[in-house]
């Protein structure tokens, strides 16, 4: 029998949690009731419990020092947080800690019950006390989930739902569907980060658990498939329920934006695809679901949104684009990292002042976008950083964000941050000769060198090359050799004993008057003069 602890430093709250649940159906017993965190951590090291219901906040402790102190007795115990207000950064660590669920006050029964049941059946297995007959049940399930989720994954996303029958779902893939309505509902989180977080996971099985309590009722049966921070939902009910399955949706709805008193950044949509009364027409209802949470770029999060299979507005042949992408192309093949901005923002404001521009053009536009950018970084061979996987890293990310302004501004940052990588390799590959043309003259100052003989090593001619050395240094390149042999005289006067005329041939000059006519010129002093001087 797993034992429970209970505390809450409001009693009414305890004695609630303690007579919802008949605790002998679930094989558990409540050894203890605790009111704040010092006595709660005693009654766990007196009891050594395998569950514990607690308080975020209670007087001595709070919930999260309990949660840790306690997990220093027993790391196996299994935490339930409860809350009555929002409370993010502890909602957040918590999650981190590892507790089982987090449950928003009002407790409601059936949520309680679900997660000390799903507790339970994980201790069993946990600990291999499973029967045969409960171990082979519990594999055929999860082999029934796989098959099942699998309708999305093989079917829908493929758009292959032209052939199939009721029939042939319920048989292939573990469905007991009947004659009736068919309707395809998505939820969308925004706000949440990616999908391999520990917070989406938790997100993702509490929202599953609300979508199946709420639906499960009017339906002949339903599914639900995660990815990506999109849940998918394939429902099959009664022509007669249609009334209840709208207003269910709805109250749905209120009850996932619940959540946002747990995750602050969360963001929802749901998106209702059309109603079918064929299940091959299923496909039409996917469809419609997606344009309709894409929709929220236009419409905000935080809604139902009914969708609809709708024409295209023909936006690609609009003088706003033709505008746009003319200027897009120019302002790019330029590098031109100003003009790149405004031409976005332009077409950001021209397709928000469309009226008819529906949410899926703003996506869209985003990709189009991109693939121009990338057309024409290819097409002057201008090399961009993660190519490859560019556009659909770019695609994954904004299909996670639910604004058209953080949409656009996201789009922005990430071309102009690629051309400022682009814009820099470029300028270290056009220094680069003159990088190689200086270190060749460094070495070689000593004898007879010409530009035409340094253009020629780099690869330029002596024209060209002439105009970026001055560019690139503000040296010509007779000032920039002679300043180094100057410099080099200067080193040899002041440390040796040479001659000025052996110094002259051996930093490169073969006449000591011109010698040393350009030391003056360096230094306002003569040779001699020098080395007397700082010698």
């Amino acid at each position: 029998m797993l034992k429970v602890i209970i505390a809450d430093d409001e009693d009414k709250i305890c004695q609630l949690i303690y007579k919802l649940i008949d605790w002998g159906s679930l094989d558990m017993k409540v050894e203890a009731i605790a009111h704040n965190g010092i006595e709660a951590l005693e009654l766990a090291k007196l009891h050594n419990p395998d569950i514990i219901i607690t308080d975020i906040r209670m007087p001595g402790y709070d919930g999260l020092e309990f949660i840790s102190r306690t997990r220093e007795i027993n790391p196996d115990i299994q935490f339930v947080i409860i809350s009555g207000y929002q409370q993010f950064e502890y909602a957040q660590k918590a999650i981190k800690y590892g507790v089982i669920d987090y449950l928003l006050k009002p407790i409601k029964k059936n949520e309680l019950f679900a997660t000390l049941t799903k507790i339970k059946n994980q201790y069993l297995e946990r600990v291999d006390l499973l029967t045969k007959e409960e171990q082979s049940e519990l594999s055929i399930r999860n082999n029934i989930n796989k098959l099942r989720t699998r309708l999305f994954s093989a079917v829908l996303f493929y758009n292959r739902t032209k052939d199939i029958t009721i029939d042939s779902v319920n048989n292939d893939y573990g469905y007991k569907f009947k004659e009736g309505l068919f309707q395809i509902i998505i939820v969308k989180l925004d706000g949440v980060g990616r999908s391999y977080s520990t917070t989406v996971t938790f997100l993702e099985e509490k929202i599953l658990k609300i979508i199946q309590n709420n639906l499960n009722e009017y339906c002949y049966d339903l599914e639900k498939y995660f990815e990506n921070n999109i849940i998918y939902c394939i429902i099959n009910y009664n022509p007669n329920n249609k009334k209840n399955v709208r207003r269910k949706c709805k109250i749905l709805m209120d009850e996932l934006l619940l959540q946002k008193e747990i995750f602050e950044s969360l963001e929802v949509t749901m998106g209702l695809g059309t109603v079918e009364n064929d299940i091959h027409m299923i496909d039409n209802s996917y469809k419609a679901a997606i344009l309709a949470y894409e929709q929220r770029l236009v419409l905000g999060t935080n809604r139902v949104i009914e969708g609809a299979i709708t024409t295209s507005n023909n936006l690609v042949e609009s003088s706003l684009f033709h505008d746009f992408n003319k200027d897009m192309k120019a302002a790019l093949e330029r590098l031109d990292k100003e003009a790149v901005t405004s031409a976005i923002h332009y077409i950001r404001e021209g397709l928000r002042n469309r009226p008819e521009t529906s949410g899926h053009e703003l996506l869209q536009m985003t990709k189009e976008i991109c693939n121009l950018f990338l057309f024409t970084m290819h097409y002057n061979k201008f090399p961009v950083d993660g190519g490859d996987n560019f556009l659909e890293n770019f695609s994954m990310n904004v299909n996670d964000i639910g604004s058209v302004y953080k949409l656009y501004q996201y789009l922005t940052d990430v071309i102009v941050n690629s051309m400022d990588k682009i814009i820099e390799d470029k300028r270290q590959s056009d220094t680069r000769p003159i990088r190689d043309a200086k270190q060749f003259i460094q070495t070689n100052y000593k004898r007879q060198i010409t530009l035409e003989e340094v253009s020629g090593k780099v690869g330029f001619n002596a024209t060209y090359f002439s105009s970026l050395f001055k560019k690139e240094t503000g040296y010509t390149f007779l000032e920039y050799l002679s300043e180094i042999r100057i410099n080099k005289a200067k080193e040899l006067l002041k440390d040796t004993n040479y001659s000025i005329m052996v110094i002259c041939e051996h930093v490169g000059y073969s006449d000591i008057k011109h010698f040393t006519k350009t030391f003056v010129k360096y230094t306002s002093l003569k040779p001699n003069e020098y080395r007397k001087l700082y010698s």
